[in-house]
């Protein structure tokens, strides 16, 4: 059996992370990180991040050096689209239906995403963000609807999503529009407000996500 070259080890090591979601989108490959826990040089580690650029799943830029790629821009802004509308409704039809234990344990994962905004993990915002949403949207009572809303948070996780890694300030303003969200269903809002505030709120996200690609696209054509 032909022994694994270091260029390979390199390269298994970084594409293991990215698949599993240690290394989010927007992640930066410090090559001197990486060889120094692969016990190996730069090289090898230059040769990886290449043939990952190559595969698209990793991106360089100037004054920034490589980091992980988000896949396919255009699918992550229809994805999110989609999410916006059905999520949004899903959240709507459920509020009727959330009880204060529904919206005192939101609450709670609300917190632990504050928390988290000190030492900030975008991989964990990301998990912590879809246990929050799931714990509204979950009681729709239309099952079609909800489908819907799964398939959209799986097509996600197959485009390896975590926006905040990209907009990491977008992160505390999510925070605060969850906090926002509750209090409508607490007080018993209409149905459709509450639709139109999870809209906007997942909306925003790509806003801030296209606002940020913009602005790279904008800078790599003046440097």
């Amino acid at each position: 059996m032909t022994a694994e070259s270091k260029s390979q080890r390199a390269y298994r090591f970084i594409r293991e992370r990215i698949d599993d979601g240690r290394f989010v989108p927007g992640y930066r490959l410090v090559l001197a990180q990486l060889a120094g826990e692969l016990d190996v040089s730069v090289v090898p580690v230059r040769e990886a991040i290449r043939r990952l650029e190559a595969e698209g799943l990793v991106t360089f830029e100037r004054n920034v050096g490589a980091q992980v790629a988000l896949v396919d821009p255009s699918e992550y802004r229809i994805t999110m689209e989609t999410l916006a509308l059905v999520e949004g409704f899903a959240t709507g039809l459920a509020a009727p239906l959330l009880t204060p234990g529904h919206v005192a344990r939101a609450r709670e994962v609300n917190e632990r995403m504050r928390r988290t905004l000190v030492d900030f993990d975008p991989h964990r915002f990301t998990e912590l963000n879809l246990e929050f949403h799931s714990v509204l949207f979950e009681a729709c009572p239309n099952p079609h609807v909800l489908d819907l809303v799964h398939r959209g948070w799986s097509r996600l996780r197959v485009l390896r999503d975590s926006s905040f890694s990209f907009v990491p300030g977008r992160a505390r303003e999510s925070v605060e529009e969850h906090d926002r969200i509750l209090d409508l269903v607490k007080r018993g809002a209409p149905p459709l407000e509450i639709e139109l505030a999870a809209r906007a709120h997942r909306t925003a996200t790509l806003d801030a996500v296209l606002a940020h690609q913009t602005h790279h696209r904008t800078q790599e054509r003046t440097a």
